[in-house]
């Protein structure tokens, strides 16, 4: 069996190094890292996960279940929750619910079946008096929209104010027919119901009223969904010229949409998304939306977790992530 030390000899280093490089402790250079993980893939050592789990109590592995890793913004959201944990010493093993109250609580069972020292769950359905729920006495940290009354630190997105920030904008630029393209789930507490309330909210303070014409709901929000939703309201007789969309996936849909019907972005329309995932500003045109702090909320979400770990009894926290409206070439 390979060992440590061989691995030390064979990388010119001491064992202490080999360690620091294994569990992804700071203080090693990466030429030496490099040298040490060349080292070990030469000799085949394999951590010994049970041994290192006796000594700590940890296995050095936290998860995180997102609705659809497919889509381009819990991708993006991911990358930066790896770094962050990568900092702290920790790996992330990533597993997709479906969005699903069902896959949400079956993440929760898994992460303690694998025996991950903790979960950051980005939940949709999963509702706070779910009796599943009970008993979880497990480092958890929430993401997304609803509301677990304290039971669990939440990480939250600036759903309404950056929808209104949007909406307003449009507004500033002499929008007044201005449509919004969001899910179809407009009851409960959603990434629906709090952005569609942001949009409300930005009307209502600019002495706009809402035209139910120019609410136009999707069964998902997707690309294909948006462009859907496009060639609806760019029919005859809607006098549409700002929208607002839910999300920049399905704002992508929506420019193509307004495209295939001959109309021009900025020129006829104005759109806005909610997201800036890295694609927005190289879209044609560049796309002006809500760009949430995405970093920051994957260093609170593992900064909570791991000062969870340490300290299980300490009281939770509800945390809104900062936002920018970043303007482009859609909306000016």
């Amino acid at each position: 069996m390979v060992t440590m030390n061989d691995v030390a000899r064979l990388a010119g280093v001491s064992k202490m190094t080999v360690s620091n490089v294994v569990n992804n402790r700071a203080g090693v250079s990466d030429p030496v890292r490099r040298r040490v993980l060349e080292a070990i893939r030469q000799s085949g050592y394999r951590v010994n996960l049970s041994a290192r789990t006796l000594k700590s109590g940890r296995t050095g592995i936290i998860g995180l279940a997102v609705p659809e890793i497919r889509s381009p913004y819990f991708g993006h959201l991911a990358a930066h929750v790896i770094d962050e944990a990568a900092q702290r010493g920790f790996h992330v093993a990533i597993e997709q619910t479906g969005a699903a109250a069902a896959g949400e609580i079956e993440a929760i069972a898994h992460s303690h079946t694998l025996h991950f020292d903790g979960l950051i769950l980005s939940a949709v359905e999963l509702d706070r008096a779910d009796p599943r729920l009970a008993g979880t006495g497990y480092p958890i940290v929430m993401l997304g929209e609803q509301d677990f009354g304290g039971r669990f630190d939440h990480v939250a997105m600036p759903n309404e104010e950056g929808t209104k920030a949007a909406t307003a904008h449009l507004i500033d630029q002499g929008c007044r027919r201005i449509a919004i393209v969001t899910g179809s789930a407009l009851k409960g507490v959603n990434v629906v119901t709090r952005r569609y309330q942001g949009y409300l909210a930005a009307l209502a303070e600019r002495g706009l009223e809402p035209d139910p014409a120019l609410l136009f709901t999707i069964d998902k929000l997707t690309m294909e969904a948006g462009r859907a939703a496009a060639h609806r309201l760019a029919g005859p007789g809607r006098e549409v010229d700002g929208v607002v969309a839910v999300t920049d996936t399905v704002a992508q849909g929506v420019l193509r949409g307004l495209a295939d019907r001959g109309l021009r972005v900025p020129g006829d329309i104005r759109v806005v998304g909610f997201d800036d995932i890295p694609e927005a500003e190289f879209m044609v045109p560049s796309l002006s939306t809500v760009a949430p702090d995405h970093r920051w909320m994957a260093e609170k979400a593992v900064e909570l977790l791991t000062g969870r770990m340490s300290a299980p009894g300490r009281e939770t926290g509800e945390y809104t992530a900062p936002f920018e409206l970043r303007i482009r070439e859609s909306s000016t």
